[in-house]
C-alpha cells in the first residue's frame, strides 16, 4: 500500500520515544517524523543519530522541534514522563506523570486539535482516561498503548512453551497494562484449536498450575527487565509502530489498546484494554471478547482498580 504524506510527532525522546521513532522509521510509516522534548539538545541528538540511517530506509524527513510542530500531524505520540524504577509499579507514577500530561496537552492544543493521540507514558490506562476527559479530541481518537505489549509477551511465552511461532497463536491480555491485566486462556487458540487442548495433547509434562505460571511471567516481565537493564523500550517501540501502521495505513487491525469509550462494555469509568479495530479515524469499534466467569471477575476488578485511582487525582 502506498504511503501518502503523513506526519508523526513524538513527544518525549527518551528510551521509549526514540525506540518508537526508530521502529517507525525502519517500517517507512510516515513522510515526516518530528521529535519534541523538554531537553531540546537530546531531541536534536536523537534526530542526528537517526538521520545517519536515512540511506537505508524509505524516504522520511526527520527533525526536532517544539509544540508548533504538532500542527498538521496525523498522530501525536506522548511518551514523555518519569520512568518506572526498580521496585515501583506503573501506578506509582500516577501523580507525577498526570501533571506532565496536562502540560503536554496544553502545548498540543495550541496548535492541533484533530490529530490522533497515542498515549504511551505509564500508567497508560489512567493517563488515557485523563487525556480523554481533559482534551478537546474525541475519545475514539485518544488511544493508549494498553496491553498490546502484554499480549505480545503472552503470545511469546505460549509460543516458546509450544514450539510454535508467536504469529500463529491467537491470545489476548485485557484490562490494565500492569499487575491486574487478564490473560484470556479460555479463548486462546493455536490454528483454531483451543489452547487447553494443545496442552492436554502435546505437553504431557505440564503441571496443573501452568496458567498461573504463565500469568505471573506475563505480569512480571517488565519488572524482570527493569531489574536487569533499568528500563523497557524495544518491545514497546515495536508495539507502538504496529499501532501507527494500522492507523496510518487504515489496516483495521484488531489490537488490544486502551480507550475510554461507552459502548457494549458499559460505563467503566476508566480507559481499559480490550480488542479494538484500528484505522485512520482511530478506534472504529471495540470487540466483545469471550471470557469465562473467572476472567470476567478479574476484568471487572481490574477496571475497578483503575477507576478508583482515577478518582483520587
Amino acid at each position: 500500500m502506498s504511503i501518502h504524506d503523513s506526519k508523526v510527532v513524538i513527544i518525549g525522546s527518551g528510551f521509549v520515544g526514540s525506540s518508537i521513532a526508530y521502529a517507525t522509521m525502519i517500517r517507512g510509516l510516515c513522510t515526516e517524523l518530528v521529535l519534541v522534548d523538554i531537553d531540546r539538545e537530546k531531541a536534536v541528538g536523537e534526530v542526528m543519530d537517526l538521520s545517519h540511517g536515512l540511506p537505508f530506509v524509505p524516504p522520511v524527513a526527520i527533525r526536532a522541534g517544539g509544540y508548533e510542530e504538532c500542527a498538521g500531524a496525523e498522530i501525536i505520540v506522548i511518551s514523555a514522563g518519569a520512568n518506572q524504577e526498580s521496585g515501583q509499579s506503573r501506578l506509582d507514577l500516577v501523580q507525577k506523570n498526570s501533571n506532565i500530561l496536562y502540560s503536554i496537552l496544553e502545548g498540543i492544543e495550541q496548535y492541533e486539535k484533530n490529530a490522533i493521540l497515542l498515549i504511551v507514558t505509564n500508567p497508560v490506562d489512567v493517563l488515557t482516561t485523563l487525556a480523554s476527559q481533559h482534551s478537546q479530541i474525541p475519545p475514539e481518537r485518544v488511544i493508549g498503548s494498553g496491553t498490546i505489549l502484554d499480549t505480545a509477551r503472552f503470545r511469546y511465552i505460549l509460543s516458546r512453551r509450544n514450539g510454535i511461532s508467536a504469529n500463529s497463536i491467537h491470545a489476548y491480555v485485557i484490562g490494565e497494562h500492569g499487575d491486574s491485566g487478564v490473560p484470556l486462556f479460555s479463548s486462546a487458540s493455536i490454528a483454531g484449536s483451543p489452547l487447553s487442548l494443545q496442552y492436554e495433547n502435546t505437553l504431557s509434562g505440564c503441571n496443573q498450575n501452568w496458567q498461573e505460571e504463565i500469568t505471573t511471567e506475563v505480569r512480571r516481565a517488565a519488572y524482570e527487565i527493569i531489574n536487569r537493564k533499568g528500563a523497557t523500550y524495544y518491545g514497546i517501540g515495536l508495539s507502538c509502530a504496529y499501532i501507527l501502521q494500522s492507523v496510518l495505513r487504515d489496516e483495521q487491525k484488531v489490537l488490544t489498546v486502551s480507550s475510554y469509550l461507552k459502548d457494549q462494555y458499559g460505563s467503566l469509568g476508566t480507559a481499559i484494554s480490550v480488542p479494538c479495530v484500528l484505522g485512520k479515524r482511530g478506534i472504529n469499534r471495540r470487540l466483545q471478547v469471550s471470557m469465562n466467569p473467572l476472567e470476567t471477575e478479574l476484568f471487572i476488578r481490574s477496571a475497578e482498580k483503575l477507576r478508583e485511582l482515577v478518582q483520587t487525582i
